[in-house]
């Protein structure tokens, strides 16, 4: 199994940044997939997460109306929509599903 997080950067407040999950070496299509985030000397919070056909999206209430995830079941990956970024918003993002993780993808809020 692999989770590969990409589009993380050093954004703006206010900003916007798309985070692409690619999956592999399961059945994605049969998963509940889930953003999760660990800002430095925090715990790993959930973000988002997604049911497996697309539909009931969950999200933190830190980052509703905010963020949105969505998902690409053709295409295997998950995506995670951040609007309006602010300061607090830095950390790294992690992919997720049952027991396994991605890398992480930093994502820095600065001016």
């Amino acid at each position: 199994v692999q989770l590969v997080e990409s589009g993380g950067g050093l954004v703006q407040p206010g900003g916007s940044l798309r985070l692409s999950c690619a999956a592999s070496g399961f059945a994605f299509s049969l998963y509940t997939m889930n953003w999760y985030r660990q800002a430095p000397g925090k715990e790993r919070e959930r973000v988002a997460d997604i049911g497996n056909a697309g539909g009931y999206p969950n999200y933190a209430d830190s980052v509703k109306g905010r963020f949105t995830i969505s998902r690409d079941n053709a295409k295997n990956t998950v995506y995670l929509q951040m609007n309006n970024l602010k300061p607090e918003d830095t950390a790294v993002y992690y992919c997720n599903t049952i027991q396994f993780w991605g890398q992480g993808t930093q994502v820095t809020v600065s001016s």
